[in-house]
C-alpha cells in the first residue's frame, strides 16, 4: 500500500506561488471546497516527507492517515494573510500528528524519535515567508552569522552532532561509533544543542526587534 502512496504523490503537481494564492483566495474569501481539496492534494508529499522515517513500520499507512488529518487541521486553521508560508505553519501539526499516533502505538524509542524528528528542522524554518524580500534576505543572512557564533557557543560533542548529524547529514550511528558513545546518546545531544541553539537565537531575535 505503501509503495502505491507514492505512485499517486509522484502525480501531484506542485503549485506556483500565484496558484496556491488564488486557491487560498477561493477557499478561506469564498468556502470553495474544490479550492480547499486542491490545496490538501498538493501538500500531501509534506505528509508523506514527514512519514519516511518510518515507512518499514506495519502501521505506516495509519501514520500517513494520521499526518493527513493534521494536514487537514492546518489547512482549515491556516490563515494566509499574516504572511507566514504554509509549509511551515502546517509541518508542526501533520508531524505532531504522528508522533502522537506513534506514541499511543508504543512500538517506538520515543525520546530518540523525537529528538531525530525534532532535528530535522533547520535554520530556513526561522523565516517568515519563503518568496523573501530584499529586507527580509538581508535579516536572513544576519540570522546566519549570528548562528554560526552561536554554534561556536556550543559545548564541544554538542557542536560536532549538530554540524554532523543535523546540517551535515551524517548517520547518528556513524556519529556515536566516532565519539564513543550511542545512537540514544547523539539523539540526546542533539535535542540539548537544538535547545541551546533556540534560546540563544530567541534572546537575539527579541533584542532585533527592539
Amino acid at each position: 500500500m505503501f509503495s502505491e502512496y507514492m505512485t499517486k504523490l509522484s502525480a501531484v503537481r506542485k503549485l506556483t506561488p500565484e496558484e496556491e494564492r488564488a486557491l487560498w483566495r477561493a477557499y478561506k474569501e469564498e468556502g470553495d471546497e474544490s479550492a480547499r481539496r486542491r490545496i490538501i492534494e498538493a501538500y500531501q508529499p509534506l505528509v508523506f516527507r514527514e512519514v519516511m522515517p518510518y515507512r518499514t513500520m506495519p502501521v505506516v499507512m495509519d501514520a500517513v492517515q494520521e499526518g493527513t488529518i493534521g494536514l487537514i487541521e492546518a489547512v482549515e486553521r491556516y490563515d494566509p494573510t499574516r504572511g507566514v508560508a504554509f509549509s511551515l505553519y502546517a509541518v508542526h501539526r501533520v508531524r505532531g500528528r504522528i508522533l502522537d499516533f506513534l506514541r499511543r502505538e508504543g512500538s517506538v524509542d520515543l525520546p530518540c524519535l523525537e529528538a531525530e524528528t525534532e532535528a530535522q528542522e533547520t535554520a530556513k524554518e526561522l523565516l517568515v515567508d519563503e518568496r523573501a524580500s530584499v529586507a527580509e534576505l538581508a535579516e536572513h543572512h544576519a540570522l546566519v552569522d549570528v548562528l554560526g557564533a552561536v554554534m561556536e557557543r556550543l559545548p564541544l560533542r554538542e557542536r560536532l552532532v549538530l554540524e554532523g548529524v543535523t546540517i551535515g547529514g551524517t548517520q547518528a550511528q556513524t556519529m556515536a561509533e566516532s565519539l564513543g558513545v550511542t545512537p540514544a546518546h547523539i539523539y540526546r545531544l542533539q535535542q540539548s544543542g537544538i535547545r541551546r541553539v533556540r534560546g540563544m537565537l530567541s534572546r537575539f531575535i527579541q533584542h532585533w526587534k527592539v
